[in-house]
């Protein structure tokens, strides 16, 4: 069995540009299990690409492929064990309203998949981290916001932040570990699926 790999790609945003990526992918040893339209900007497409790398193929060798296209750039692939799927943004509104009065942590557990990130967690301003998933820094300050934006945490050279409003006294922030950093239609996509969250969490 192979290795899963998430790999997020710009690319010409034409006619049959896809394809070629895929045939690439394909002659590298990579098998495409699903494909994701992350933002379209300027002529170009940003896409999640999962896919299952053959036993004994390497992910560079699958870099190498993709900037053989032109106007094709990695912006970077990595490891992926979320199940082999990608978590989409209406999956997660199911899953929280499953179960309302457990929306807001739910919705910690969903970010990281829904996201590709590595940990999220809430922040309360008197109370600090109410609810985390394993991965996520063991501190985290509060931070004052009123929309989804980009933050920087003094100390942190390592993680990649990304801060979203629940209530006057509550923050969810969103990490990845090294990168990429996350894109506006992210931003967005997260903002609004806390404010989802709160909405469902109300009794």
């Amino acid at each position: 069995m192979g290795v899963s790999f998430l790999l997020r790609v710009e690319l010409p945003d034409v006619p049959g540009s896809l394809g070629r990526l895929a045939t690439s992918i394909g002659e590298a040893g990579g098998d495409i299990e699903a494909i994701e339209i992350i933002e379209k900007i300027d002529g170009s497409a940003i896409d999640d690409v999962l896919l299952e790398l053959e036993p004994g193929t390497m992910p560079d060798a699958i870099v190498t492929a993709c900037h053989a296209l032109p106007g094709v750039r990695v912006v970077w692939i990595s490891r992926y064990a979320a199940g082999g799927q990608l978590f989409l943004d209406l999956e997660a509104v199911e899953e929280l309203t499953a179960n309302p009065a457990q929306a807001l942590d739910r919705l910690i557990d969903l970010l990281p998949l829904t996201f590709r990130a590595d940990w999220a967690a809430r922040v309360h301003r008197v109370q600090g981290i109410v609810h985390a998933t394993d991965a996520a820094p063991s501190e985290l300050p509060f931070v004052e916001v009123v929309r989804t934006k980009r933050i920087e945490i003094d100390g942190d050279d390592n993680n990649v932040y990304v801060a979203a409003y629940l209530t006057g006294n509550e923050v969810v922030l969103l990490g990845r570990r090294g990168g990429p950093e996350f894109l506006d239609s992210e931003l967005a996509r997260a903002g609004h699926l806390c404010a989802l969250a709160v909405g469902i969490a109300r009794p």
